[in-house]
């Protein structure tokens, strides 16, 4: 193969070339995230029974879609949170790392559909949500007015009528969610000592109030079949659902000749207000709405998080004035500074492999090949990203940057090796083909061994193998990559760019001078030392048990992780006050912790969510 390249340069520089263009258009469709996809897949199943305590809720919904979802193809485990603050039952389904998430919905939503006939009538009225889950937000998005001159409910309601469904068309967004006063809702506070006097009962009020605040179809005027010389045909468009509070109450609950007419009016209290009153939502201690994104499984979060931005940033010039809004949390920041960093050190290492090969090689032609080579081989393992499933990742970018020492190896031996039959007198083409001749074989045994030493890797079980996989396989790829550089490239260029050595002069020579005496004198000391040792073998074994029993003492000391803590930006802290604590009770003592963090420097903003609880997920007082 390697002749096949000498003979034809051409061929292995367009190769090399497409190589890079393709690598480079398949980096800019991968998702990127701060660590590979190791959460296993889960579905979300939600309903609301309205008015139900936490008990009833789990007999008469959590029980029956428990029992039809226990089983389902591929399930871990499952688990129910029932909520008495507004009725909601929250289950979650947690499948194999290693399925596919749009299966397991499948899969749930039909398990859901078996369920359903067990449910009570309130329940399937209000709809079951079933929904791909992602537990952690991407971004907190809060709303609030500078000013004052908006309540946190207009600010809730402004948020779900004017937010959420564009926040939901964004790419890569799977769900919003809105913490604040809840959405406007007509609220009817009946006064219990009219009805009881009147013999009258709330099932009865909900009865009039759905059989009298509908939509009405009038039909039209004028239609077909009509009479001859009818010139127009008209819709006729009746009054329909009911809107302010005046309407409601003069909706009749009750009309006999004895009592005459009684009106909603007669027996509650009519208001605009909220749907929800369990959560409470600040920003920096001043009213907000929070607005929660959640990102779709298996999407960009960094091209996520940017069309979050950019919505936000084309929807303030249609907010009132006093309307304002701030980004207190987004996960995407920590990523795009690892991400940051790591190029950074992907760029410093390649700057220091030049300069060491340049060192060792003392010629720039020389250098080239490699420079050339190395890239090749890095950008060319992001072609094979997508066939794996593989993200753009700490860890994935990680293996490049350990893997600039592996690769570079190639090039510089074949280097090395037709360098060494030009200086016996050989031209560069007829060096490079005796030098392939001998090398071809270790070249292709080293990236044999190397990619034995890290495949396997890819066939570890369970969580730990997702994380581990893609820094182990990015690297077998670079290294299988530079195998096939070094018999195709590196010859080639070999060929047209070495030439037999001149004399230096100058500078440069006298360091070079040095340098060469000087790792000659360290190469014969370390000959001699490991001579020694050879003929003293007692005492290499010593020391070389004498550094294991170190290296087993100084590991068992250090602190142990599953992946390195980091400083991401933010944390959360939860508040948990005794059971049946109320909302008012926990709103003061949030307001305590909110002084403390005002007082605390270096904090740029802070949200606080009262009513719902960060470990169980769910809204409790």
């Amino acid at each position: 193969m390697s002749k096949f390249f000498i003979n034809r340069p051409i061929v292995a520089m367009v190769i090399a070339i497409l190589t890079v263009i393709v690598g480079a258009v398949v980096v800019e469709g991968l998702p990127v995230a701060q660590f590979p996809a190791i959460a296993p897949p889960e579905v979300q199943v939600s309903a609301i029974y309205v008015g139900a305590d936490a008990q009833t809720i789990e007999q008469s919904v959590a029980t029956p879609i428990e029992q039809q979802m226990s089983g389902v193809d591929n399930m871990n485990y499952m688990y129910s949170l029932n909520a008495t603050a507004n009725g909601q039952m929250r289950m979650i389904v947690d499948f194999d790392i290693a399925t596919d998430p749009n299966t397991d919905l499948i899969l749930a939503q039909s398990r859901e559909t078996q369920a359903a006939s067990q449910l009570p009538v309130d329940v399937t009225n209000y709809g079951i949500t079933v929904q791909k889950s992602v537990l952690a937000p991407l971004m907190l998005v809060a709303l609030n007015s500078p000013k004052g001159t908006f309540t946190d409910r207009f600010l809730a309601n402004y948020a779900y009528i004017n937010l959420t469904d564009p926040l939901t068309r964004v790419k890569g967004v799977g769900t919003v969610q809105v913490f604040g006063a809840g959405q406007y809702a007509m609220r009817l506070w009946v006064k219990p000592d009219q009805l009881a006097k009147l013999q009258i009962t709330v099932p009865e009020i909900v009865s009039v109030i759905q059989t009298q605040n509908t939509v009405n179809p009038a039909g039209q005027v004028g239609s077909e079949p009509i009479p001859s010389g009818q010139p127009f045909t008209y819709s006729v468009r009746a009054q329909g659902r009911l809107t302010s509070p005046e309407e409601f109450e003069q909706i009749v609950v009750r009309e006999t000749t004895d009592t005459g007419i009684v009106r909603v009016g007669d027996v509650a209290r009519v208001e605009l207000g909220s749907q929800d009153y369990s959560v409470t939502g600040r920003l920096d201690g001043r009213p907000a709405a929070v607005i929660a994104v959640y990102q779709l499984p298996g999407s960009n979060a960094v091209d996520t998080a940017a069309g979050v931005r950019k919505l936000f940033a084309q929807a303030k010039a249609r907010f009132p004035d006093d309307i304002d809004y701030s980004i207190p949390v987004d996960t995407t920041r920590a990523v795009n500074e690892g991400i940051k960093e790591i190029l950074q050190t992907l760029l410093i290492a390649i700057a220091l492999v030049v300069a060491v090969v340049f060192l060792f090689l003392q010629g720039w032609r020389s250098t080239l090949i490699p420079l050339l080579a190395v890239p090749v081989s890095l950008i060319g393992t992001f072609i094979f990203f997508p066939l794996f499933g593989f993200s753009l990742n700490t860890l994935s970018l990680f293996g490049l940057v350990l893997a600039i020492g592996l690769v570079v190896d190639d090039a510089i031996v074949v280097v090395e090796a037709v360098e060494r039959h030009i200086e016996d007198g050989m031209a560069p083409k007829e060096a490079a083909f005796k030098a392939m001749e001998e090398i071809s074989g270790p070249v292709v045994g080293i990236a044999l061994v190397l990619s034995a030493v890290f495949i396997p890797t890819a066939f570890i079980p369970g969580i730990t193998g997702r994380l581990y996989q893609q820094f182990a396989v990015t690297i077998a790829i670079s290294v299988i990559l530079s195998a096939f550089n070094a018999l195709s490239l590196s010859p080639a260029l070999a060929a047209l760019l070495l030439k037999p050595r001149k004399q230096s002069r100058g500078p440069l020579a006298k360091f070079f001078g040095w340098f060469n005496r000087s790792f000659g004198s360290a190469t014969n000391g370390y000959v001699r030392v490991s001579g020694a040792l050879l003929h003293k073998s007692a005492i290499a074994l010593i020391l070389l048990a004498g550094f294991a029993v170190a290296g087993v003492w100084i590991g068992g000391r250090l602190p142990s992780s599953f992946v390195p803590d980091e400083d991401q930006g933010y944390f959360y802290l939860n508040v948990q006050l005794p059971n049946a604590a109320s909302l008012e009770r926990t709103q003061a003592l949030v307001a305590q912790i909110q002084k403390i963090v005002l007082a605390t420097p270096g904090v740029e903003h802070f949200t606080s969510i009262a009513g719902f609880s960060l470990l169980s997920l769910v809204r409790t007082t």
